[in-house]
């Protein structure tokens, strides 16, 4: 039997799909519905469905995110998509991730039959052993999640940020996101955030007259030592010897 899970907040859309389609005669069962996104992730990790029916437009979760984070770790994972959200550049970036299907609210039942027919037909043509699941990530969703988790790192690298913050934005386990970013950039999470906030140190040195260690509190340096030794590591140079450089260049 195929798992099922169905997650929209709309409950009568959630009930409709549970009573109405002929699961049982299809191999499958439904292995748990949810309200939100936080819910379904959560009951998608525990379950490990085979088939998941969503929303993607939920409040307080990027659809998008979500969708390439579960094809991330999840990779024969068979996804449908009903949603109101009519972008033809969403629908063609979720499909890209590895969807299914994408089908407009209202949904027509023989659409329904179809993208599920599919999923059953697309989870029947894998080795056994392979579904629901397998240990590499489907690449598309991988380069998507690596992609939002180095830009939400720039932006927030002169914060105190841990490697389970940035998972947490991008809806994988802090395992999973540190394989994918080594795996993606050859670089570890922490090299990753360290060039990133002497890059930003450069150009607070370049740029500003802020103190040496004022410039290190704001590219989230809580030791000037430990600052001074990441910015030469990188650079050759102190972060006095790059001002003076600078200046000298005119940069800034």
């Amino acid at each position: 039997m195929y798992r099922v899970v169905l997650v929209d907040d709309e409950h009568m859309i959630v009930e409709g799909l549970w009573r109405v389609v002929p699961w049982e005669k299809l191999g499958c069962e439904v292995s748990g519905t949810a309200s939100n996104g936080r819910e379904g992730l959560e009951l998608i990790r525990r379950v490990q469905p085979h088939i998941l029916m969503t929303d993607i437009r939920m409040p307080n979760m990027d659809g998008l995110t979500m969708v390439a984070a579960l094809r991330s770790e999840l990779p024969n994972l068979q996804i449908t998509v009903l949603t109101a959200f009519r972008d033809f550049e969403y629908a063609q970036t979720a499909l890209n991730l590895g969807v299914c299907r994408y089908l407009l609210k209202p949904s027509k039942m023989d659409e329904l039959n179809e993208a599920i027919h599919t999923m059953i037909a697309r989870l029947d043509a894998l080795p056994k052993q392979q579904a629901p699941e397998t240990t590499e990530p489907a690449n598309p969703a991988g380069n998507y999640i690596v992609r939002q988790a180095l830009d939400y790192m720039k932006a927030h690298c002169a914060e105190r940020l841990s490697l389970g913050d940035v998972a947490d934005q991008v809806y994988v386990s802090q395992w999973h996101l540190s394989k994918l970013i080594n795996r993606h950039t050859n670089q570890s999470f922490l090299d990753i955030l360290g060039g990133m906030r002497v890059e930003k140190a450069r150009q607070l040195l370049a740029g500003s007259t802020l103190r040496i260690h004022e410039v290190a509190e704001q590219c989230g340096y809580s030791d000037l030592g430990h600052f001074s030794r990441s910015f030469k590591k990188l650079t050759g140079l102190t972060p006095g010897e790059y001002r003076d450089t600078a200046g000298r260049r005119g940069e800034g």
